[in-house]
């Protein structure tokens, strides 16, 4: 029984909207599990996903928290 673990920023696909959406994470949940059936035969059934969200807060790469390194890189400094 595998249990996937998806990380995630808390943000929406659109302005207006400050997390995924349900129909997203819906969609995440059948695309990994479609992958773990590919790749190792795990039966959809079988498979577990877990998604986490993470508050842009809590998430960076670059050195730099998520917010500060995206505005960097669109002035070009990254």
């Amino acid at each position: 029984m595998p249990i996937v673990t998806v990380q995630i920023t808390r943000e929406g696909t659109a302005p207006d909207r400050s997390s995924v959406t349900a129909e997203e994470k819906a969609a995440i949940i059948a695309g990994v599990s479609q992958v773990m059936l590919d790749v190792l035969n795990k039966p959809l059934e079988s498979t577990y996903v877990v998604i986490e969200e993470i508050d842009l807060d809590n998430w960076g790469w670059g050195g730099l928290p998520t917010v500060r390194y995206r505005k960097k890189k669109a002035e070009g400094n990254v």
